[in-house]
């Protein structure tokens, strides 16, 4: 019977390295995905805050006939 529940110990051991890794990697992959969405998504959206005013002011200034 010792020798059943070390065996038992040592393969629940691992299991447990094993979904360890599963879980870290799982984890990189949602961290990269955040990255890139900010990334695609963020970044695009802080550009047009800075030159949506001066497309505005040139559409609008054209537009009247100046």
């Amino acid at each position: 019977m010792d020798e059943d529940v070390r065996r038992q110990l040592s393969e629940q051991s691992t299991k447990l390295d094993a979904i360890y890794h599963s879980v870290e990697q799982t984890r990189k992959y949602f961290l990269w995905t955040l990255i890139i969405t900010l990334v695609v998504l963020v970044l695009p959206l802080i550009g047009l805050f800075f030159v949506l005013p001066g497309f505005l002011s040139t559409y609008s200034t054209g537009s009247m006939g100046f």
